[in-house]
């Protein structure tokens, strides 16, 4: 590093920028490294970026942080919702959004070995050619990498009927705080020697070790998809009928919710008209064998709750209508910055939260527009703002506050798959306990003994 003077401490920090063989100190590196897709910005930026583009090189990033004892901040694509991979001052910033190569496809044991780079679009199309497909599926698919959904747990629109990301993982291969590797789990999928490291690292946002391989779990393509739009008079009505579908022990793959005020920003920026034909919008799609049987018992669930519905007529049409779901968060990115809510609740309850969240947003006075995973009970709440308001104080923070205890007073709970991050943490206790927090905190303790690992996240 050549931007220090003989006058100048210097910082741990250096000690493992300036060993790296592609470290940054730019103003734009460590700026972007600051922020994510949560609306979130740190007060301060991070002290250098490295990127790392090998195992050794993220080896030899922690061993130097160990020794040192520099906080590392993990980071991916940056697509995260819940500000658990920005960096501040202090911190390094581990990129490893380089390590971007699909290592195998087996498509007689139907798995893959990926690194952690790879976006999760990319791993289904390379899957597709094989005649498979990779089931997680955020709606970000296009622009978030398996690193970053495995450090959260993610889930998406079909997690429902297949599982979210810790279902979908066989094995890992992890750098711990002190650059040490260890492998996780096996590529059989069944296996219970030990306990489930698997599990534990999946989902625990960067804060006890950093994913450098996975190997993941394919399915067969469906041999046919139905799909179906349904409109509603409102949110309220559109939830019944998500709730009716569960009770007709329907296995939709996809079940999403939208209210209309998102559908109005998503025909702005499309250039559709699905507003026009109700204040509410879910969307279906059964899959398989039985896939047109099983929407024949959809839409009889739905029926006495829509104004009306379509059936996708062609894989294009099917694809269009998915993709009014898909566009919802970057349609309202147009409007300002957005906050985005990830609370879940017991399915049957969606339209009780329906209700409360306008409550909510009357109360606080700010725009609340929602998304929901309906055949999970996750809903995604999003506080769409000026681009000078704050989300960590002000209307939006006692917004965000009000969704958890709605969510809680429900049976539910404050992060359905975008992970707790720095965003979600001052309602840790009131969900989870404080036994349950010390147990946590003595896990990563055992892993991450100074602390290093994303400090300040998760827990």
């Amino acid at each position: 590093m050549n931007n220090h003077n003989a006058s100048v401490v210097p910082r741990a920090s250096d000690n493992v920028l300036e060993a790296s063989r592609a470290a940054s100190t730019s103003h734009a590196d460590r700026l972007i490294a600051s922020m994510d897709r949560s609306g979130y910005a740190s007060a301060t930026l991070p002290d250098g970026v490295v990127f790392a583009e090998s195992v050794e090189d993220v080896v030899r990033t922690l061993q130097l942080a160990a020794t040192n004892r520099t906080p590392v901040v993990t980071r991916g694509a940056g697509t995260g919702l819940a500000a658990g991979a920005v960096g501040q001052a202090g911190e390094v910033v581990l990129d490893v959004s380089k390590m971007n190569r699909i290592l195998r496809i087996d498509p007689v044991e139907q798995l893959a070995v990926v690194e952690p780079g790879v976006l999760n679009g990319e791993l289904n199309a390379a899957a597709a050619e094989y005649g498979l497909f990779y089931a997680p599926d955020p709606a970000s698919t296009a622009i978030c990498s398996i690193g970053g959904n495995i450090a959260t747990n993610a889930g998406g629109m079909r997690c429902a009927k297949y599982g979210v990301t810790r279902e979908a993982v066989l094995a890992l291969h992890v750098v711990l705080a002190d650059g040490r590797e260890l492998r996780t789990g096996r590529e059989t999928l069944k296996g219970v020697t030990g306990y489930d490291l698997n599990a534990l690292i999946t989902g625990s946002e960067g804060t006890l070790g950093v994913v450098v391989e996975a190997t993941l779990r394919l399915r067969p393509l469906p041999p046919a998809t139905a799909t179906v739009a349904a409109f509603f008079p409102d949110f309220a009505s559109a939830a019944q009928a998500a709730s009716a579908v569960i009770a007709a022990r329907v296995q939709p793959s996809l079940l999403e919710l939208i209210d209309g005020q998102t559908l109005e920003a998503v025909d702005s920026a499309l250039g559709t008209d699905y507003r026009s034909k109700g204040n509410a919008f879910l969307l279906a799609q059964t899959d398989g064998y039985g896939a047109f049987l099983e929407q024949d018992v959809l839409i009889e669930a739905i029926e006495p709750f829509a104004s009306s519905y379509e059936k996708a007529t062609d894989p294009d049409h099917a694809e269009q209508l998915i993709k009014a779901r898909r566009e919802a968060i970057p349609s309202l990115e147009k409007l300002g910055r957005v906050s985005i809510g990830d609370i879940g609740v017991p399915r049957g309850r969606l339209a009780e939260v329906a209700v409360g969240l306008e409550e909510i947003s009357r109360k606080t006075g700010v725009r609340i527009f929602t998304v929901a995973h309906a055949s999970d009970g996750n809903l995604h709440p999003m506080i769409v703002m000026d681009e000078g308001d704050s989300v960590t104080e002000g209307p939006a923070k006692v917004a965000l506050g009000e969704m958890f205890y709605l969510a809680k007073k429900l049976g539910g709970t404050l992060t359905g798959e975008h992970g707790v991050g720095l965003l979600k943490r001052d309602w840790l206790l009131p969900e989870l306990g404080e036994v349950s927090l010390d147990v946590q905190h003595a896990i990563k303790k055992a892993l991450d003994p100074d602390g290093i690992l994303n400090p300040g996240k998760a827990i």
